[in-house]
């Protein structure tokens, strides 16, 4: 099982290892450490890979693309994102994150991964350090009240222009 029950949604599923996550997101792993090479981190020496897996099946890769005027470096899990959109993928099933320390996405890709996501609670974000340990959370874990669609969705109450 790969996702928590609600009492634990803050808390990302334990005891996953890489031969523990499907098949279906094993080459995941592969392709965002592959392209964490290729990252543009000179500032921060803090290269990060994204792949990200698609609903058509597809996979978008991403790196980090640090600028010097640092409002402008963009972060791996954003650059795949617009990539998949850029192709014309407009809902994403899993995406892989690979960096040191097995960070988990920022702010602002979360709120990114949320605006592409039609069901939070299924959409995995597997997060992987260099040695291999690996996390795995659904988007519903990392941004449990994100704006966007399916929050605007849920809204019961009056409209504010009635």
């Amino acid at each position: 099982m790969l996702t928590n029950t609600e009492n634990d949604a803050a808390k990302p599923a334990e005891g996953i290892s890489r031969e523990g996550v499907p098949g279906e997101y094993a080459s995941l792993w592969v392709a965002a450490r592959a392209v964490r090479e290729h990252a543009y981190a000179p500032f921060s020496q803090f290269p990060v890979g994204a792949a990200l897996l698609a609903e058509s099946g597809k996979i978008y890769l991403g790196c980090n693309i640090e600028n010097s005027s640092f409002g402008l470096t963009i972060c791996a899990e954003r650059v795949a994102i617009f990539n998949a959109v850029a192709a014309g993928e407009r809902e994403i099933k899993a995406i892989a994150v690979v960096s040191r320390g097995g960070v988990t996405p920022c702010g602002a890709c979360r709120q990114v991964l949320a605006e592409f996501t039609h069901a939070p609670e299924h959409v995995v974000v597997l997060v992987e350090d260099l040695e291999g340990k690996v996390q795995c959370f659904t988007m519903a874990q990392l941004l449990p009240y994100a704006f966007g669609k399916f929050q605007q969705d849920q809204v019961d109450g009056p409209s504010l222009t009635q």
